[in-house]
């Protein structure tokens, strides 16, 4: 179903919310249709190649291998394979660096890809998100000379790559974009700004587009409470969760801690390993002080800014874009993990999109649920977790 033919239904469900001031629990709340259950795909045209392992004069760089890579990593056969998974969306992350060839120069070639990505996901039934997973000024996995919100050049950069994009798809109703992936522990309000200002420029041309928000501090749960709220149908919130990290990047080769700790973890289990991993990293022994197991129950815990936020908002889209396990965890463990998150998410209304459907065999940090070559999913259990099966 089209974007557009659901932009009425939420509009009027809006105003019933807001001019009656009913309560709305969390089976009624206002669903992301289209977008109920989703896979990213990553190690395409985002994570390709980690950059912290290359030498400062070789990372903001596009190769002839990378545009190799461009043009064949992901193919039609990859969307027709989420379309039979039972999924009704894709999240597609893109590095900024990867469309722009300069300041305010465009690769043709890639937005070619991106278009043809699209018109594949509406071939095959799915709604798309286009991710700008990493802008120049904030990357998650590197250190930069300047932010994204100290550099008001990196900012009218940002704001021209979204125009673009709004120009090249003005035609795609089924195409949402999230503005940013993942922004970094910065000023909340500062990001509200240029946030509030993107969404400004693209509504001089398109006042139907769905565009999505996260908050700050990496898209956590609790950062939601500082997002600005915009009086728009089409505007969705969004967050990530990762939590306990231990669990979900352990024995992870780009994350400090977990590689220190280097240990086999399990979900759910006794809450003593997770203690002893603090404990061991040097961290505040606190977080864990007042549980017993890492089960659904703590998850639950964690969880709760974002379902304060959505019972807060029964009139907002709210929506978990991103979460998942490191591909080596127990895949038992991986299994109960991504049930009992899915079931808190249908539980409190919530839609989802898992990380992700492929990874590069060299990236440190690999997630992906299918298989390199044949591109199966790696468990029929977590297929059927993944497309909302859950007890």
């Amino acid at each position: 179903m089209k974007i557009t033919g659901l932009l009425f239904k939420k509009f009027f469900l809006a105003i019933l919310i807001l001019f009656w001031g009913f309560h709305v629990n969390c089976a009624e709340r206002i669903v992301f249709e289209g977008f109920e259950r989703g896979m990213g795909i990553g190690g395409w045209l985002t994570n390709y190649k980690r950059f912290n392992v290359l030498p400062d004069e070789w990372k903001m760089k596009i190769t002839v291998g990378d545009m190799e890579h461009f043009r064949s990593y992901i193919t039609e056969e990859d969307v027709k394979n989420i379309a039979g998974m039972g999924l009704d969306h894709i999240r597609l992350g893109f590095d900024q660096i990867v469309i722009e060839e300069s300041p305010y120069k465009y690769r043709d070639e890639i937005f070619d890809i991106i278009k043809r990505f699209a018109l594949w996901c509406k071939k095959n039934n799915l709604n798309l998100v286009l991710n700008l997973h990493k802008s120049i000024g904030n990357y998650c996995d590197i250190k930069e000379e300047v932010s994204l919100l100290e550099s008001p050049e990196l900012k009218e950069r940002f704001v021209a790559l979204w125009k673009e994009f709004e120009r090249r798809f003005s035609d795609l109703d089924y195409v949402a974009f999230e503005l940013l992936n993942e922004v970094r522990d910065v000023n909340p309000n500062d990001w509200n700004a240029l946030a509030e200002r993107t969404v400004t420029e693209i509504r001089k041309t398109n006042p139907n587009r769905i565009i999505i928000i996260g908050g700050t501090h990496w898209n956590s749960p609790y950062s939601l409470k500082n997002i600005k709220l915009f009086n728009d149908p089409s505007i969705a919130y969004t967050f990530h969760f990762y939590e306990p990290f231990e669990f979900t990047h352990q024995r992870g080769v780009l994350q400090s801690r977990p590689l220190f700790y280097n240990r086999v973890m399990h979900y759910p289990s006794d809450i003593a390993p997770y203690r002893e991993y603090r404990e061991c990293i040097g961290a505040d022994k606190a977080l864990y002080k007042n549980f017993s197991r890492m089960d659904k129950e703590a998850l639950r815990r964690m969880l709760k800014p974002a379902f304060d936020f959505a019972k807060k908002h029964p009139n907002k889209i709210v929506w978990c874009g991103e979460f998942g396990t490191i591909r080596h965890a127990p895949k038992r463990s991986r299994e109960n993990y991504m049930r009992d998150v899915i079931s808190l998410l249908k539980e409190n209304g919530i839609q989802y999109c898992v990380w992700n459907y492929l990874s590069t065999p060299n990236d440190g940090n690999r997630f992906s649920l299918v298989d390199d070559d044949s591109r199966k999913i790696l468990s029929p259990e977590l297929l059927k977790i993944i497309r909302g099966e859950v007890d």
